[in-house]
């Protein structure tokens, strides 16, 4: 058997030492109204198929995929639609005028007052994960190519608050910080455990390893720097220094302006920041390059928001050759939108973004 040709992983792990490859690497994500419109543009609903004719270099592997939680915990679509996670979150759908997106139904956690009360939740334990066709997973998205292999933890900050409400988290982070801790500590322990045993069994087919984690707005972060320093930076911490024993550089999925940390997460060892959203405050690429370039990895950087939708293909293109151009000139960026690709965006301007047409 020919051995496939491992172009694909090779590009992205140039990219992410600062060394150039022979074009830009890409990755894609989307809403599902967008993998519809492309589906039906290839003629396969086959998402490896579709990644295939954008010629995308990554592949994720996600830890839920992995998850079986017992019967009796409730995780699942219930009869009302409303999705309930892994750890207890609940969504529903709301209907838009391109298509659906979620929101927050109630919180599991909001009329926790005491630790007992944080206690008596159903958390996730570790035998709900079972990695042992972990490998095999990998060899059939290998199957035609070599692809760099992204796995996917989950996140902590965003995890919490998803559980307990937004408000009354943060509050509880001055008000009661230790069922605040408790909550990150249930949630680290998961993830952690999870990622070792996911290294020990399968670091050599894994290239990067990925946690997200919106700590920023549109304009701003969502917290302070001083409190993420005494919340939360232990525990990407702890995914980085967990990473690192297996050689394995880490990317961190954050929205917004989250420039004010950027310098934070170089001096604890992040290799890649996604998304790169140029239409939130100080988060321009120009900027960026000037006072990050060479020292982090940037992932990302096609505004989905303001601009995907509404431009024409051929400036599409213009706005990919530029932003290859600036960021990634010496290696050190990773292309694709600036978040998922949202369903108001038209499929020609999805295929001009991969040079398809």
């Amino acid at each position: 058997m020919i051995k496939p040709d491992s172009i694909h992983k090779d590009r992205v792990n140039k990219a992410i030492s600062f060394e150039k490859p022979d074009r830009t690497p890409r990755d894609f994500a989307a809403s599902p109204e967008i993998w519809q419109k492309l589906g039906n543009y290839f003629a396969t609903q086959d998402r490896n198929e579709i990644l295939m004719k954008l010629d995308v270099d990554c592949r994720v592997v996600a830890a839920d995929a992995f998850c079986s939680p017992p019967l009796n915990t409730g995780r699942k679509t219930d009869e009302d639609g409303v999705n309930i996670d892994i750890w207890g979150a609940r969504r529903k759908k709301i209907k838009i005028p391109t298509g659906h997106l979620e929101e927050y139904e109630s919180y599991p956690l909001e009329s926790a007052q005491t630790l007992e009360d944080l206690k008596k939740h159903v958390w996730p334990q570790p035998d709900w994960w079972d990695f042992g066709g972990l490998r095999e997973f990998i060899d059939n998205i290998n199957r035609s190519e070599i692809y760099n292999i992204r796995y996917r933890i989950g996140g902590f900050f965003e995890t919490a608050w998803s559980l307990y409400n937004f408000e009354k988290f943060l509050l509880d982070l001055v008000l009661n910080p230790g069922m605040i801790r408790y909550v990150m500590e249930r949630i680290a322990e998961i993830h952690i455990h999870n990622l070792n045993v996911v290294l020990e069994s399968a670091a050599d087919m894994i290239d990067i390893v990925y946690f997200y984690d919106d700590v920023a707005s549109q304009n701003s972060l969502l917290i302070s720097p001083g409190l993420y320093d005494e919340f939360i930076k232990s525990y990407h911490s702890k995914v980085i220094d967990t990473a690192a024993r297996y050689n394995k550089p880490v990317m961190m999925h954050c929205c917004g302006s989250v420039y004010p940390l950027i310098e934070t997460f170089i001096d604890m060892g992040l290799k890649i920041l996604n998304p790169i959203q140029p239409s939130a405050k100080n988060m321009n690429p120009e900027k960026l390059i000037d006072e990050f370039g060479g020292r982090i990895v940037f992932h990302g950087g096609i505004d989905i928001q303001k601009f995907l939708p509404f431009a024409t293909p051929e400036e599409v293109r213009e706005k990919v050759e530029y932003t290859c151009n600036l960021l990634g000139s010496e290696g050190g960026y990773i292309m694709s939108g600036s978040h998922h690709i949202q369903s108001d965006t038209p499929v020609k301007n999805v295929l001009a973004l991969y040079g398809i047409i």
